[in-house]
Parts: C-alpha cells; structure tokens; sequence
C-alpha cells in the first residue's frame, strides 16, 4: 500500500483480544461516541487481561497505568491517593511530576518496569549469520553484545527496528517494541530456515522487564547482583550478561532508552518480585524512585530515539528515516536491498526532523500539521516537553526540501506547528538534544 496500513491491520491486537473483550471495547467506543478521544487517556473496558506480578505492587506505590498492548504498564505515580489525571490536549496535571520522576533519573537512580515488551529466543548453529543476512545493518559479532538493527520491507522501506543480544554462539534474543508482538514473530517466522536449523521461542508472556537507569545504577546493580562485575571494563554500554538478581536468574543488558547510564534485567515473571525487591533494597541507599512511561517518553525524544508506528513507518526508507548509520549496502544480501539500490537515484520523499517549539503554550501532538508559509510542508509523530533541556519538542515528517541537507540549523527558515487550532512557531534542531555525544550511557 502506499500509506501505512498499521490503523488495519489485525496484528495490531495481541492474544488478549478475545470476542469478548472486542464486544467490551466495541460497547464502550459506541458509548463515546460523541466524546473526544484525549491525549494518554486509557478507558476502562477491558483492563487488566495482560498483568505481572508486580502490577499489584506497583499500583501500592501510586502508578497509574495505561494499557500498551492490553499489558497495564505505570504511566506516572501519584504523589497521594487522590490525585486525579487531567486528560487535555495542553499540559496534564501528571505535567510537573514527570518532570520529578525524570529528576530523579539524571539525578540518582530510577527504576521502570517494562511490560509486555516484545522479546524471541532464537537459537541454533548460524543464528547469527541468519539474522545479519535479515538486518539492513550489522548484527552483533560475538558473543556478549547487543545491537540496535532495522528490517526491511520488499519496497525497502522501514518495517520494523529490534534489539538483537547475541547471549552465546547459537542464541540470540530478538526484541521489538510491545505492539509489535504479532507483527514481527509473523515476519521473522516466515524467515526461519526451512530446514530448521533455527528454533525461535516466544518469551513475552514468560518475562518481565525492570529498567534500572541514572548515574547511580551500577551503584545498585552492583549491590543487587554482586556476583558479577557491573564496571564499565567488565560490562560497557551495548553488553548483555546472564546475571542473578538476589535468587533470581535473569538477563542483563547494558542498553539505554532514556540517554542516562540504563541496565534492563530481563527476569522470568514467577520470580519477578523477588528480583523486584532485591533491586529496591539495593536502591534504597541511593534514592531510588519509580518512574513511568510519560517520563520514558520524554526522554527518548530528548535524545533523538525512535517510536515504532510512529516515527518508524513503511512510507518511508531508512534513508529518508534518518537511519543511514543502521544500514549497510555492502552487505551482498537482505530483504528490500535492490528496492533501496533501485532507489539511490530518485529524489527522497521526505525527511525525519527533530523540532523544537518557540513556545511553551502547549505540546504537539501526532499529526499535527507543520507549516511553511501557508502551505503544509509535514506532520508531526512523537511530541514531548524535554524536561532535562527544558524544551517544547516534536518529531516529525517534512518535505525533503525544508530537510537541512547540510545546510546550519540556524540558516534553516521558521516553520510553524498548529497546536489547538493556533500557529506556534518552531525550529529545525539537531535530534540529540541532550549529552549527544553519549557519554552518560557510556559512564
């Protein structure tokens, strides 16, 4: 198709989709009909099909949840039992304590469980040349580290981005954004080798994921697993290890979503609370604080960092997606490759900017119009306020020709983001608004 059918497609539902919840969200829908649908309102029918075991005790610690995927995930915590969520298309009420909960992260140590990411098991001899001959990019090369790698469609346009850990010789753990569960297991399972020397094992209803991020995080990690060595020599930025959480079996990742120093431990739900509450004991001498998903949110866009089906769509290739770096022509094969050599010749589509918004009035919203004049030039796909920068920032989709192509940001002419029915004027910026030269995950 030439839009991206995403908003179609039935892989956009997990297995929590039954009958009976579709007729539950079928009658609420009908219900509001005639009602706005709000930005980061989550409605009640349906809830809590897709739980851990530390929903319950993050709820004791004042999370509200949202649903990503029917999985309940903390979008923020409560300051008290009776605060009530402000759902607008300006600053929510949740506004000011995001902005401690992302504090608390650059400043100490947060802790973030991530549920219902999506995650496969792939094993067998050749796992790793399988996958590389799949990737646009390089796959890691040995044993022990973990890479950031974009899949294809046919038309060479972007289908999917995964985190691939090469734990040992013969297994690998794919993971993916949580609504893409269904999405990639069809696309990667249509690629296992016939003559099945790859075995792929789903692992996103047996494991949870706790993120533990801030300068402070190996300080804690350290006392919650101090069987193995968390220093920068022995276990640097994109390495994975299997570790012990107190009793508990898990994986460990050095990878970073909010841009700060970041472990995310992988551990099998039955024992998820007991590696929760080794990590909170840990951190209690260091502050530790919850935080959710707005807070995650926020963060990435400050550091440049991509949202599957929002700023990664099959619209547009790796190159207009500003991901050159992700993508290796040399290789001899992988999926969309000739449509991207057919391609090399053509003008570009459109081009992936970062904005920042001269105005503090109100956040952008995915698919809001970008202007130049009085002509729509692109439209917006992720939008946040940069607490640690104090910025008005949004992601968006623009005609190649407003792209900086070289040219200074600052040479760059003004555009404006219609924003409640108002111009607000913003700038071209350069995408990695905080520590872009990376030095904190690398610390």
């Amino acid at each position: 198709a030439e839009y991206d059918t995403w908003a179609l497609d039935p892989r956009r539902f997990g297995p929590h989709a039954t009958v009976e919840w579709t007729a539950l969200k079928a009658i609420e829908d009908y219900q509001n009909e005639f009602r706005f649908h709000r930005p980061h309102e989550h409605r009640p029918a349906g809830r809590r099909v897709r739980t851990t075991p530390l929903t319950p005790l993050l709820e004791a610690a004042g999370a509200e949840f949202g649903v990503v995927n029917g999985w309940e995930r903390a979008l923020f915590y409560k300051p008290r039992p009776d605060f009530a969520e402000t759902h607008s298309f300006g600053w929510c009420a949740s506004h000011p304590i995001v902005a401690q909960e992302v504090a608390a992260v650059q400043e100490r140590v947060g802790i973030m469980e991530v549920s219902g990411f999506t995650r496969f098991a792939a094993a067998g001899s050749g796992v790793r040349d399988w996958l590389d001959g799949l990737m646009a990019g390089r796959v890691p090369k040995r044993a022990g580290k973990v890479g950031l790698a974009y899949f294809l469609t046919e038309a060479g346009n972007v289908a999917g981005e995964v985190t691939i850990a090469l734990l040992d010789e013969t297994t690998a753990w794919i993971g993916s954004a949580a609504a893409a569960e269904i999405h990639d297991r069809d696309w990667f399972s249509e690629r296992v080798p016939a003559e099945g020397g790859i075995q792929m094992t789903p692992l996103t209803e047996t494991h949870t994921i706790l993120v533990v991020a801030g300068p402070r995080a190996r300080d804690v990690m350290a006392a919650a697993a101090p069987r193995t060595d968390w220093s920068a020599q022995a276990f640097p930025w994109l390495s994975v290890r299997r570790v012990h959480i107190g009793p508990v079996a898990a994986v460990a990742m050095s990878v970073s979503y909010s841009g700060e120093l970041a472990y995310e431990i992988h551990v099998p739900l039955p024992q998820a609370e007991a590696a929760y509450r080794a990590v909170m004991a840990a951190g209690a001498a260091h502050g530790i604080t919850h935080f959710g998903l707005h807070a995650a949110e926020s963060m990435r866009i400050e550091k440049g960092f991509r949202h599957w089906k929002a700023d990664l769509i099959t619209e547009f290739d790796p190159f207009e997606s500003g991901l050159d770096r992700f993508v290796d022509l040399g290789k001899q094969s992988f999926p969309g490759r000739a449509a991207l050599l057919a391609r090399r010749n053509t003008p570009p589509r459109g081009a992936f900017v970062t904005l920042r918004l001269e105005s503090d009035r109100a956040p952008a919203h995915p698919g809001d119009c970008v202007l130049l004049g009085e002509r729509v030039i692109g439209s917006i796909t992720s939008a946040a306020w940069g607490h640690r920068v104090g910025e008005n920032l949004a992601m968006a989709f623009l005609d190649p020709a407003q792209a900086p192509n070289g040219r200074a940001m600052e040479a760059l002419p003004l555009v404006d983001v219609l924003v409640l029915g108002e111009r607000l004027p913003a700038r071209i910026v350069s995408p990695a608004r905080y520590d872009p030269e990376m030095t904190r995950p690398r610390a």
